[in-house]
């Protein structure tokens, strides 16, 4: 039997990449309408950048960035506490067998993109990118 490759979206099954946008879009609309029962979570303006499902989507790894990234340690830390509400809501929306555990990270990507840029902007990149003898 073929294994997948589980690190690109390409390798991802069809199944996976639309429950993890489903529990993306419940976690959106629980923090977007202030569902929860914290006064950080509810005062801050959060995105759901991506959500990765196991195979067996009985595990999700939630990417999250505060925006205007404030207090991402602290939102991070919310986030976790509350936790076992966010599992049951998902579970309660999303049909599937199993109810996913989710663990919150922070989404680095914004600043990876940023940090390739500014190397992209430096002059000596930009002199050998430029095609100069």
């Amino acid at each position: 039997m073929a294994k997948f490759n589980d690190s690109s979206p390409e390798g991802r099954s069809v199944r996976v990449l639309r429950v993890g946008e489903q529990v993306r879009h419940v976690l959106s609309e629980l923090l977007m309408c202030g569902e929860v029962h914290d006064e950080l979570l509810t005062a801050t303006h959060i995105a759901i950048t991506e959500v990765r499902m196991t195979p067996d989507l009985r595990n999700a790894t939630v990417y999250v960035k505060p925006l205007l990234g404030k207090d991402e340690d602290a939102i991070l830390k919310a986030l976790r506490t509350n936790t076992a509400f966010f599992q049951r809501e998902v579970a309660s929306r999303v049909r599937t067998k199993y109810a996913a555990k989710l663990k919150f990270v922070a989404d680095d990507s914004f600043d990876e993109a940023s940090r390739v840029e500014e190397l992209l902007n430096d002059p000596k990149v930009a002199r050998d990118l430029g095609g100069e003898d």
